[in-house]
């Protein structure tokens, strides 16, 4: 597939022209002026703070941190670039576990008693870092907190030690699993909210506005919403897919009063795809319906259902949560819809589609929520493909009121500034825009340190720039 450069493009009318031959249509800024990104969110939002601008650091899943799970130097310098980045709603900074066994890898923060006073000097070195470019009356601080479920490698990078909600016809054998021994009973789930809540009073205590009680990506919470053949408490129809949910925000509201919560969510999911013979990425071979899409219809995966989804948000409305974060798919088994990128990471697949089209289908399913429940304050991701265009497609959206807050994540770790030069007017840093080569995926994949190794002076420096490199010319 000829894929043309989005850095080959040199005007608005050139991407303008580009969407046109891709058949897509979406707001898109004149100038480099962005006046609305650099608006506050309007008032009444029933947060503690109101962020003063229309740009988010999204959750990454750190490979840095102690085997205890506590930060790093490393942690704490990517901490301090969020707060750099000028961006006034930090939705969670990383995704941290909330117990040990539900890290997606040893290298991952765990917010347990032990850790919570290191996690909260971790939010205050992003604070300070904020506090010398802008005040932070207006900066609003949130927490993801995850258990990884089926994804879960807590003690070896190598091995999977899943924990999974049912026995998935395709996904058991990525995931090694070969018998039910795996499955979460409903009473170890039950254990397992005790555990959420007992987090998200930790994230209170050590400093946080709000915590994101993570449900996307095919971690635990986005598997539990497609367990429609799970008997008991926790399967079968959406009410029961979403006790689990439910159960948290009571215990925490109960436990935690006055820390908001938000919920990060895959708003729509596909069969798995897996490497073609060409390298190209081709859907799982599947016949009959499909049930275990989270948003996918099950006669054609390949197309949006939005009965459950739109429940699912009104129904975190009925629980008087308004801030959510959307995204889709995963990036274990169809990462071109979840992370559009031009290179796949080394155990991926080459995009099937422009990686432009997956960009704009997650821009347009943010939009289409934003229309049916206006009352939600959504945060859009899959922004950072756009490179030198994100600004201002990032502006259209906010100016036409089809997102409120746009949400960045690969492209801090390179430019942590962007957001800043955005408000400004000032001119896109080409020399620092994310290229999408995914090696901020493949470095972790085998175990190497999180960072963005080809931009970020730092990272080209570290010991791990080496083993990277050798692993590229393996592969």
């Amino acid at each position: 597939m000829n894929v043309p450069k989005l850095s080959s493009l040199r005007t608005v009318g050139d991407f303008r022209r580009h969407l046109d031959t891709l058949g897509l249509d979406i707001p898109v800024a004149e100038t480099p002026a962005c006046p609305h990104l650099g608006t506050p969110l309007p008032g009444g939002t029933g947060l503690p703070r109101v962020p003063g601008n229309r740009f988010a650091i999204l959750p990454m899943e750190g490979w840095d941190a102690s085997a205890e799970g506590r930060p790093t130097d490393l942690v704490r310098r990517r901490w301090r670039r969020f707060g750099e980045s000028g961006a006034k709603l930090i939705w969670g900074g990383e995704a941290v576990a909330v117990r040990p066994d539900g890290r997606a890898n040893p290298r991952q923060l765990v917010l347990g008693p032990e850790t919570t006073a290191d996690i909260a000097s971790l939010r205050q070195e992003l604070v300070s870092e904020h506090a010398r470019h802008s005040s932070t009356d207006d900066l609003l601080i949130g927490l993801q907190l995850t258990h990884s479920g089926r994804w879960a490698r807590p003690t070896d990078p190598r091995r999977l030690e899943p924990r999974i909600a049912y026995r998935h016809p395709i996904l058991d054998a990525r995931s090694q699993i070969t018998d039910d021994r795996a499955i979460l009973t409903d009473t170890e789930l039950s254990d397992l909210v005790g555990d959420f809540v007992a987090a998200a009073v930790r994230a209170r205590d050590a400093g946080f506005d709000f915590v994101d009680v993570k449900h996307c990506h095919g971690y635990l919470g986005h598997e539990l919403l497609s367990a429609v053949d799970r008997p008991g408490r926790y399967g079968g129809s959406l009410g029961n897919r979403m006790r689990f949910l439910k159960e948290i925000v009571e215990g925490i509201r109960r436990d935690a009063p006055g820390l908001a919560l938000g919920v990060r969510l895959s708003l729509f999911d596909q069969l798995p795809y897996q490497k073609g013979p060409d390298g190209v990425g081709i859907p799982v071979p599947w016949q009959g319906p499909y049930p275990y899409a989270f948003g996918g219809d099950p006669s054609d995966p390949s197309r949006i259902a939005w009965e459950e989804p739109l429940s699912f948000l009104r129904t975190l409305g009925a629980l008087g949560i308004r801030l959510v974060c959307l995204t889709a798919a995963s990036p274990y088994y169809n990462p071109h819809l979840q992370r559009p990128a031009m290179v796949p990471p080394s155990d991926g697949y080459l995009p099937p589609e422009d990686p432009l089209v997956g960009v704009v289908r997650q821009i347009q399913a943010v939009a289409r929520v934003k229309e049916e429940c206006p009352d939600l304050i959504l945060v859009g991701s899959a922004y950072s493909y756009l490179q030198e265009w994100l600004p201002a497609v990032a502006e259209g959206q906010v100016a036409a009121g089809r997102v409120d807050v746009v949400g960045l994540g690969r492209m801090v770790l390179s430019y942590p500034d962007l957001p800043r030069d955005a408000i400004a007017g000032r001119p896109v840093q080409r020399r620092k825009v994310c290229r999408t080569f995914s090696e901020c995926t493949t470095g972790p994949r085998n175990g190497l340190v999180s960072g963005c190794y080809p931009l970020d002076d730092f990272y080209k420096q570290h010991p791990d720039a080496v083993r990277l490199k050798e692993l590229q010319r393996k592969g």
